[in-house]
């Protein structure tokens, strides 16, 4: 398999999946500017969508939506015990749950912060919103430590993925000790740090 993906950005997500999974896999940089990957190849013809991150898999063919992504190759090793399993669970819909919210409510709410375009008014609107996203978050984690409890799934490789980006656009966790706590946790992991430097060397 190949993961596409750029550094730093969502991408990390399935990218910490895969190691936290230990398949044999490869990694390709896409340049999010101009589209062109480090083999030279056109992104918009792996991906017409245009975003990473996109698996090639073994056959050829090309999964998007990151996830998809993490639930497909989670469910290829289900022992790992990175998602609940697929067969119509309680806790497996809760996982999705929590990827949805991660996706809608906060990983779109930072768009705007990273446009140098964006109105200074539309930045601060969308820090408010991220705020309130990040309240919930805090309240969701007392007593556990990770989103569903006390075992790390996909939906915390997402969470931290986005939370990680409050360092980078100047938002402080402090005021979210949980969620403060979280990342730290998240971050330490071997997995993490593996896909960090990874993503790093190939910058």
């Amino acid at each position: 398999m190949k993961l596409y993906l750029s550094p730093g950005v969502c991408s990390l997500a399935s990218h910490i999946t895969l190691r936290e999974l230990a398949m044999p896999f490869e990694i390709e940089k896409v340049n999010s500017k101009t589209k062109i990957t480090s083999s030279g190849s056109d992104f918009w013809k792996i991906n017409p969508k245009g975003y990473v991150p996109a698996l090639k898999l073994d056959d050829g063919s090309v999964l998007t939506e990151g996830q998809v992504i993490m639930q497909y190759l989670a469910d290829k090793k289900p022992e790992a015990g990175l998602v609940p399993a697929a067969s119509g669970t309680l806790p497996r819909y809760r996982l999705q749950e929590w990827l949805g919210f991660i996706s809608s409510e906060l990983h779109k709410s930072f768009s705007p912060l990273f446009s140098a375009d964006t109105l200074d008014q539309v930045k601060q609107s969308a820090i408010e919103k991220i705020g309130k996203r990040l309240d919930f978050v805090e309240a969701a984690l007392a007593g556990k430590d990770y989103l569903t409890g006390n075992t790390f799934t996909i939906a915390d490789a997402y969470l931290y993925v986005v939370v990680n980006w409050t360092g980078f656009v100047g938002i402080s966790l402090d005021k979210w000790p949980l969620v403060k706590a979280f990342h730290a946790r998240v971050g330490a992991r071997p997995s993490v740090q593996a896909a960090h430097a990874a993503e790093q060397a190939a910058a």
